[in-house]
């Protein structure tokens, strides 16, 4: 005998239905509002967007709709009951209604979808309310008829089933098992499926373009999830942000002149917790990294590197875009994810480039995927794309697969990839638990720390990766640049401060051409990379679509600077002085020493240097915090 649902969960369906409709038509509305926004897109593309957005509809309904979700499962069928519950929908659901209405134009003037600076801008909405209402008087009408015909379609039980008001004992089973499965099922739903991490509102933006994400999502989904989040500080160090671009320092150096030559491939090998403390170039010799220290000799290793961050999830976003992790969450799940962004990835595919992103962990992982897609890459290969994924033997048990058999399969699908290419590789193997293959088991001496034996043997698969990488037509015209996302475990004692804990290497590589001429002994970071890239390439009239925290290590005009957010302070690190900007405000001055930071700062430092370095470390700052609750970094 066919299995039919019970009365209940066929009221359920059919009233989620409605609202899944309903999400439908607001999705339009948005998109037809903002249509300017997401011209460059065809109309098959429009259309896969509508589609990626019921996952996000499913999601976002089912966390507003909890509390309806409990009353539906009461058992009485009860007229006044029914009437509760239904009550009880159109309440939630009209605020959800209202946040995508009002969506169609807040848009215009955030370039996101909401979420919860509508807290943060109360008191404004409450002294506006009037003028609001009088001035976007059109949102008030669509409101009212979604609002209405919701309540006219929603579905309520036929009336003779008024008089069941329990379950009969038989039937008690049977209901237990739908509740259950419902539950399940919501869970699932609101976890946006199966995969790795909970659905992020970042992945809305792995599609072409990019901008189409905005209609994937919908309102309701990207303030719920964002409730809970740290808000960023507004800074008021300046006046306007008219007043702290100058303090920035920041500077476009003219174009280098166009080459004769086809344009250079560029390959970003990001190596995990390749700390400076590990290899030997930095340390008299006496490192884990024979190999690395021999490469450094051949090309341009900038002695003064620092990291932006001290996690994995915040090096992306400095390498590839420019942006410094100047808050305590990762920019990757913040809030601001959704924010404008303009990356190497989208700037170089307008140059012809293809672009990629290669991550031997689970797809998902940290949202390297989002991310990649978010900043215009137009390939991401992660463990689902590894011959035999998580089944292969060079699966390590843990993160993904082994460097060595990673980075061999990366150069192999390098040589698949049309010239010019840019893509980025980020390895994992010196990663805690920091495993060395059994077979390789002896051959690496496991040091004073766990991390040194991973060491040895990412060093030992760059250089199995570089030789191979020789062999293949595309490695003479190929500029390599590698660093390392963060430091990790520590045994040196002049490593062990606060600077030192940022001290990461930086190599620019090239094995057809001689490099630019270039200061190694400036200050550099991990943001320093995009402009980087595109000064190399010529590309200098792309510089000023980045951020403006990072330079050009060819940029002859300054010294540089590196930029982290350390122990609740900033920190501005120039070739001089380290600047700390303190929770209250306090500016403090240090002396700047390779990865050497003293416990105390200056007691009379230069009342000049205080100035001039605590107002570019505030203007970075304000520009930071501000530009991302605003969703105005760029100028």
């Amino acid at each position: 005998m066919r299995a039919i649902p019970s009365l209940t969960v066929q009221l359920l369906l059919r009233r989620f239905a409605l609202l899944l409709g309903a999400y439908a038509l607001l999705r339009l509305g948005f998109y037809w509002a903002n249509r300017a926004v997401f011209q460059e897109a065809s109309t098959g593309q429009v259309l896969l967007a509508f589609w990626h957005g019921f996952r996000f509809d499913i999601a976002g309904l089912l966390l507003l709709n909890i509390p309806f979700l409990l009353l539906s499962f009461v058992p009485s069928y009860s007229r006044g009951w029914q009437k509760l519950v239904r009550g009880v929908y159109l309440v939630l659901n009209a605020t959800g209604y209202m946040l995508n209405i009002v969506d169609t134009q807040y848009f215009k003037f955030i370039g996101r979808r909401t979420s919860d600076e509508l807290f943060t801008i109360t008191g404004d909405i409450e002294r506006q309310a009037g003028q609001l209402v009088w001035h976007y008087w059109f949102l008030v009408p669509p409101f009212l008829l979604l609002f209405a015909l919701t309540w006219y379609f929603y579905p309520m039980p036929p009336t003779h089933a008024v008089a069941r008001q329990r379950p009969a004992p038989r039937r008690w089973l049977r209901f237990g098992v739908e509740l259950v499965l419902v539950a399940g099922l919501t869970v699932l739903g609101i976890r946006g499926g199966w995969q790795l991490k909970p659905l992020r509102t970042g992945v809305a933006f792995v599609q072409t373009p990019p901008s189409l994400g905005h209609v994937a999502l919908n309102s309701t989904f990207t303030f719920l999830k964002s409730l809970g989040s740290q808000p960023a500080d507004r800074r008021t160090y300046f006046a306007s942000r008219e007043a702290l671009w100058p303090v920035l320092a920041a500077h476009y150096p003219a174009p280098r002149p166009t080459t004769t030559h086809p344009p250079d491939n560029v390959v970003i090998l990001l190596v995990e917790s390749f700390a400076s403390e590990y290899n030997g170039i930095e340390n008299g010799g006496q490192g884990y990294t024979p190999f690395f220290d021999s490469l450094a000799t051949k090309g341009l290793f900038f002695r003064e590197h620092y990291a932006n961050g001290r996690r994995s999830i915040e090096a992306l976003p400095a390498v590839l875009a420019g942006l410094p992790g100047l808050m305590e969450s990762s920019f990757i799940t913040s809030r601001f994810q959704t924010n404008e962004l303009h990356g190497l990835g989208e700037l170089l595919n307008r140059q012809g480039y293809r672009t990629s992103v290669f991550h031997g962990a689970q797809n998902g992982t940290m949202g390297f995927n989002m991310f990649a897609g978010m900043v215009g890459v137009q390939q991401y290969y992660g463990l689902s794309e590894y011959p035999g994924g998580s089944s292969s033997p060079d699966f390590d048990g843990h993160w993904g697969i082994f460097d060595e058999p990673y980075l061999q399969y990366f150069a192999r699908e390098l040589t698949k990839q049309p010239q010019p290419f840019f893509s980025t590789v980020f390895t994992l193997t010196s990663h805690e638990p920091f495993p060395v293959p059994p077979r390789y088991k002896n051959r690496f001496a496991p040091g004073g720390l766990p991390i040194h034996a991973s060491i040895r043997y990412t060093d030992y698969a760059l250089r199995q990766f570089f030789r191979t990488a020789a062999q293949q037509p595309w490695y003479q015209n190929t500029l390599f640049i590698l660093l390392a996302d963060h430091t990790s475990q520590t045994l040196r004692p002049e490593y062990q401060n606060t600077l030192g804990s940022y001290k990461t290497p930086l190599l620019l590589f090239h094995p057809g051409r001689q490099l630019p001429p270039a200061n190694v002994h400036r200050i550099t970071q991990q943001a320093d990379v995009p402009a980087t890239v595109l000064d190399y390439l010529g590309l200098g009239a792309s510089r000023q679509q980045l951020l403006p925290f990072g330079y050009s290590v060819f940029d002859t005009a300054g010294q540089g600077r590196a930029l982290f957010l350390s122990g609740g302070s900033y920190w501005l690190v120039h070739h001089d002085f380290v600047t700390e900007l303190t929770t209250d405000n306090r500016i403090r001055l240090y002396p700047y020493q390779t990865h050497l930071l003293p416990a105390q700062p200056l007691a009379n430092p230069d009342p000049a240097k205080v100035r001039q370095y605590g107002d570019e470390l505030k203007a970075c700052v304000q520009l930071f915090a501000n530009g991302l609750a605003d969703n105005s970094l760029y100028r």
